[in-house]
Formats: structure tokens, C-alpha cells, sequence
């Protein structure tokens, strides 16, 4: 296991360090004192681990193949653009974007994110991707979702703080969000059809929270004691009509 002290390392350096670390064999970096780095983890086909102690920058992980990266600490934008398989934990929250066109993998946040989380996911046959939150999300959730799978499940808010924002899941053609929260459809785009979560559907959030629970020690059956709404799109060319082809 190798230890990287990263305060005041220009994100370029860091970088290469961690690339030519991975290249010489290790297979657990640690990064201490990480204050703003961008692109940390990005590109990376390794099966290797990142532990990130601090707050990574921008477009963390973006185009990551199979390694995994823990974030102790927050979040800032753009974390997992494109991301292809692995996993990241994140015990915090993040900011926008999280999951921008994200094809594969999972992506675990402790607590609350921000907007247009989800934005352009897709899924093809088995390669599924799945990011779950464990708090609020903003406006914009799940927007022009093609695939994959978003779970908001809204721990420890106050009891007037809602769930999500406006606009969510507008443009949506594929894959499914499931909330831990009645949804009124006006908060939702006119591409989607709002449901209670069926047994079948349950069995599946509760297959994805296994592993989410265990990594934030959270409690699954009192999680699971909710109801869930779900969302799903109603059309898989929703603005089809306002094409010329």
C-alpha cells in the first residue's frame, strides 16, 4: 500500500504519481490531504483501490474502468462523467452532475447531491449503472435518463425539507429512479409515469442497498420499511414528433 501526501500538489502531478504507482504494481493508493485536485481517478482500467482523504475536484473518477475510489470527505461537480465500471464511495455529498452519461459501475453518496444528477445514464444489456443517494437531490434528477438506476432515499431530513426539486426525470426514455418518498406529479417531467413500487421492484432496491448499507453501516430492513415510488418513462422517444426523421 503506498501513501500519497497531496497538500499543495498541483492536480497534474498527482495525477501522474498515482498512474506511474498503479503502473509499478500497487494495488491501494492513499491520498491524504487532498484539497481540490480535479480529474483524480480519471481514465483508470485497474482493479485497484483510491482512498481519498479530503475533498478531490472536479470530475472525479470520469471514464474510470473497474477501479474503486472511497472519498473521505466531499464531493465537488462533475464526479463520474462517463464512467464505465467500478465503484465510488463517497461519504459525503457531492455537487452537480454527478453520473453525467455514466454507462457502468456504482456510485455510493452518503448524503445529499445536487443538480441533474443522472443526466444522459445509459444502460445496454447487463451493464447497468446504479448511484444511489442517501439524502436530498436537486432539480433536474434522472434528466434525459436513457438507462441505469437512480435510488434517492431522503435519511435524516428535517420534516419539512423535501425529498427532490422540480423537474425531475424531465426527458427521460430509459431505465428506472426509485424514491423513498410519495412523488406528486407535477414535480415530475410529462416523459414519466409515477408508481408505487411494486415486490418485484422492492426486491430489487433491496438488492442494491445490501452492499450501500453495509458501506455506510446503515440499517437495510429499517430503510426498507418505506414505501418507494418509481418512476418510469413513458416513451423511449419522447420528443420524437419534433424530429424531421
Amino acid at each position: 500500500m503506498a501513501t500519497i501526501d497531496a497538500a499543495g500538489v498541483y492536480y497534474k502531478e498527482l495525477n501522474k504519481e498515482v498512474k506511474e504507482l498503479l503502473k509499478s504494481g500497487e494495488t491501494e493508493i492513499t491520498l491524504d490531504n487532498v484539497n481540490g485536485q480535479r480529474y483524480i481517478g480519471d481514465g483508470l482500467e485497474s482493479n485497484a483501490k483510491l482512498i481519498i482523504n479530503g475533498t478531490p475536484g472536479n470530475d472525479l473518477a470520469a471514464f474510470t474502468n473497474g477501479v474503486e475510489i472511497v472519498v473521505n470527505g466531499n464531493g465537488q461537480d462533475g464526479i463520474a462523467n462517463t464512467m464505465n465500471g467500478g465503484k465510488l464511495v463517497i461519504n459525503g455529498q457531492t455537487g452537480d452532475t454527478l453520473g453525467y452519461s455514466m454507462r457502468g459501475g456504482e456510485v455510493y453518496v452518503r448524503d445529499s447531491v445536487g443538480y441533474r444528477v443522472g443526466i444522459h445514464m445509459k444502460g445496454y444489456q447487463d451493464k447497468q449503472p446504479t448511484i444511489i443517494v442517501g439524502g436530498t437531490a436537486g432539480d433536474f434528477f434522472g434528466e434525459y435518463m436513457a438507462g441505469g438506476r437512480l435510488i434517492l432515499l431522503g435519511l435524516d431530513r428535517q420534516a419539512d425539507e423535501p425529498i427532490i426539486g422540480n423537474h425531475v426525470a424531465v426527458g427521460m426514455h430509459g431505465g428506472v429512479i426509485y424514491i423513498r418518498d410519495e412523488i406528486e406529479d407535477y414535480l415530475t417531467g410529462l416523459e414519466v409515469k409515477v408508481t408505487e413500487a411494486t415486490p418485484a421492484d422492492r426486491q430489487e432496491i433491496r438488492n442494491s442497498l445490501t452492499d450501500y448499507c453495509q458501506q455506510f453501516n446503515l440499517d437495510l430492513e429499517e430503510i426498507m420499511e418505506a414505501k418507494f415510488s418509481k418512476l418510469i418513462p413513458v416513451s423511449h422517444r419522447p420528443y420524437g414528433n419534433m424530429y424531421a426523421y
